[in-house]
């Protein structure tokens, strides 16, 4: 397997609004050996955690609803999406992030999660990697609301549903999230919620 050879020669900050943009200019070494010479943007936005809860014997997944600004600009009419819970990393490990979000966001107080993978979501253009995470939960677990953290402007909207009603979201189109689709496809294919 061929590994080319990169040498970074400039990063350009364009943006520390939200996040960073970094403008990188760098050389390439091709599978001939010969140089070239290329320029990417990419977007740092740290990490992330997602997660999908189950509860196996209602059968039942909890999701949530929010607006997305960047689906609004792109068609999305109501900029609305339903997910999977998920954050930013911030300081936190992956497991603890998660655990965090998934209290602030549902109301649901989970103490064992297990991690499925890491993927980067869109590797042309932004660094982030995110950690999936699968997690059962009972109604004994709920602590709160939920809906996120005020002093964040988040508006998140807890939803309950059958897992073969969410699952079927899919093909209507009414979840278009990667990562929310992974962690439902992830549950279906290996059964752990079973009819």
């Amino acid at each position: 397997m061929y590994v080319p050879e990169i040498k970074i020669s400039e990063a350009k900050l364009l943006s520390d609004n939200w996040y960073k943009l970094h403008k990188y200019t760098f050389e390439y070494r091709k599978k001939d050996g010969t140089w070239q010479t290329q320029q990417r943007e990419a977007y740092d936005r740290g990490n992330g955690a997602c997660i999908l809860l189950y509860n196996p014997t209602q059968k039942t997944v909890i999701l949530t609803r929010q607006f997305r600004l960047p689906t609004y600009v792109n068609g999305n009419t109501t900029g609305m999406m339903i997910e999977a819970c998920a954050g930013l990393l911030d300081r936190d490990n992956a497991e603890d992030c998660i655990k965090r979000e998934t209290e602030e966001e549902t109301g649901y107080l989970v103490r064992e999660v297990r991690k499925l993978f890491e993927v980067y979501m869109s590797p042309g253009s932004v660094t982030e990697t995110v950690t999936f995470f699968i997690g059962e939960y009972a109604s004994d677990m709920k602590i709160n609301d939920g809906g996120g953290v005020a002093s964040e402007q988040e508006n998140i909207e807890v939803l309950e549903y059958d897992f073969n009603t969410a699952y079927n979201l899919i093909a209507s189109g009414e979840i278009k999230d990667a990562k929310t689709i992974m962690l439902l496809q992830y549950a279906k294919i290996h059964q752990l919620i079973v009819d």
